[in-house]
């Protein structure tokens, strides 16, 4: 895995982006939509309310997400299971915390059981026996 050179830049791929290809105008309330795993009718039925009620702030913010906002590449994620995790570490990192913990503490408990067998006279025996073999 390639770190950025920035010690404040963050691998973390789950960023803010437009979504030209789930997108109607510039990919703006589609990209809104992926980031916060909301369904994009949802956002743009409250883009277009707040458009009604507030005709100029919404269309300067739209316009200027549109100019400052990247486009989402077409491969942000390596796969299902990293998206999932990143999603995750943004909406929930209380639950990515745990998962986390959980998954170290079962690392600790497989390796503490194979510390045992390696030192045990069992895994000697073993060792014995297949040296015998060849």
């Amino acid at each position: 895995m390639n770190w950025p050179e920035s010690p404040f830049a963050s691998p973390n791929p789950h960023r803010l982006y437009r979504d030209r290809e789930r997108g109607k105008l510039f990919g703006v309330c589609a990209g809104l939509a992926d980031y916060f795993g909301v369904d994009v009718f949802l956002v743009r039925l409250g883009v277009a309310v707040g458009g009604i009620f507030f005709t100029m702030p919404v269309v300067g913010a739209y316009l200027l997400a549109a100019l400052v906002l990247k486009n989402k590449p077409a491969r942000v994620y390596a796969s299902r299971e990293e998206e999932d995790f990143w999603r995750t570490v943004a909406t929930k990192p209380d639950v990515t915390i745990a998962g986390l913990k959980h998954k170290f503490r079962e690392m600790e408990r497989r390796l503490g059981g194979m510390e045992t067998y390696v030192s045990s006279k069992e895994f000697e025996l073993d060792r014995a026996i297949n040296d015998l073999d060849r």
